[in-house]
């Protein structure tokens, strides 16, 4: 194992049996709930994930270590201290070296995921084009991630912030196969449409798993993006969330929010604009990821040990 890896030993005997393990963000935890929501819900959907036979590997950077699997203080940690670096690809040797904490966003966990021998991961939503990146250039480093590094990733779509058209003409340019779970429509977070269709539909965990392995053992390098729709008991309404994405993004604007900040400022302006809603329904759709990811999980396990 790498020298700056420290696996949970529950994780490392998952994965040195073959048993799913699924890989889980800490940017969520960190920079994307209020406390101490987010840790209730990080335990949560470790719960979930157990109790659809996974073992959940939340991911994080504690004192300059790559952690995969943490303990519940160590959650409870991130999500009350005030100091943890928001980290990404570009972050990791920086937080490493200088012995810092850091939460893993899309990207980051994806690389630590991949370094353990983790394929299937599970969050909320993706990072992409933002609205007006033709003059700003912001595109996340989600997006490279997924072309270069073997991970599935399940999620909600991408967020409902982003410019969804523009992140699917991204991702299509790099090779990243977009796959509606049980949908033909690609969701867009807190809403199950956003007018975009997907590249593929598949209806079960099964059937996802084998085009996942017949992707990788034929050496197409790359991610996947999982888009399973927020269950619609939970989702909001299109043109309720636009209108509150549009006053928020004036907001961030006036107030000269960008980079990396930009994300976890539009999350909780929005849920200060919703009512909470919007921050109710990002749990439940993160609730519902884990539960696909761990199927998916499960069933990429059976057919890599049906080969063994």
């Amino acid at each position: 194992m790498h020298e700056y890896l420290d696996i949970q030993p529950a994780v490392k005997e998952a994965l040195r049996k073959g048993s799913p393990v699924v890989a889980l963000e800490s940017t969520i935890v960190a920079h994307g709930m209020p406390y101490p929501r987010n840790v209730e819900t990080a335990l949560r959907v470790e719960g979930i994930i157990r109790e659809e036979g996974g073992v959940p590997a939340t991911i994080a950077l504690l004192g300059g270590r790559l952690k995969v699997g943490l303990t519940a203080g160590e959650i409870d940690y991130l999500g009350s201290a005030r100091s943890v670096v928001k980290a990404s690809r570009r972050d990791i040797p920086f937080v490493v070296a200088k012995g810092l904490d850091g939460a893993t966003t899309v990207a980051a966990t994806m690389i630590v995921a991949a370094m353990a021998g983790i394929r299937v991961f599970a969050t909320g939503g993706i990072g992409g084009v933002h609205r007006g990146a033709q003059e700003t250039f912001d595109i996340s480093a989600d997006l490279e991630e997924m072309a270069r590094t073997d991970v599935a990733v399940v999620c909600a779509g991408p967020k409902s912030i982003l410019d969804i058209g523009l992140t699917l003409e991204y991702l299509e340019t790099k090779g990243v196969p977009v796959i509606g779970y049980q949908t033909d429509e690609l969701p867009a977070f807190y809403t199950r449409q956003s007018g975009f269709g997907v590249d593929y539909r598949v209806d079960s965990p099964s059937e996802l798993a084998k085009a996942l392995k017949a992707k990788w053992d034929l050496g197409l390098s790359g991610g996947v993006v999982v888009a399973n729709p927020i269950p619609e008991a939970y989702a909001m309404a299109r043109d309720r969330i636009n209108t509150a994405i549009a006053e928020a993004l004036g907001a961030m604007e006036a107030d000269g929010i960008k980079g990396k900040d930009a994300t976890p400022y539009l999350l909780r302006k929005l849920t200060d604009l919703t009512g909470n809603d919007s921050l109710e329904a990002n749990i439940q759709l993160v609730y519902n990821n884990a539960r696909l990811g761990a199927l998916l999980a499960r069933e990429l396990a059976a057919l890599v040990s049906q080969r063994v």
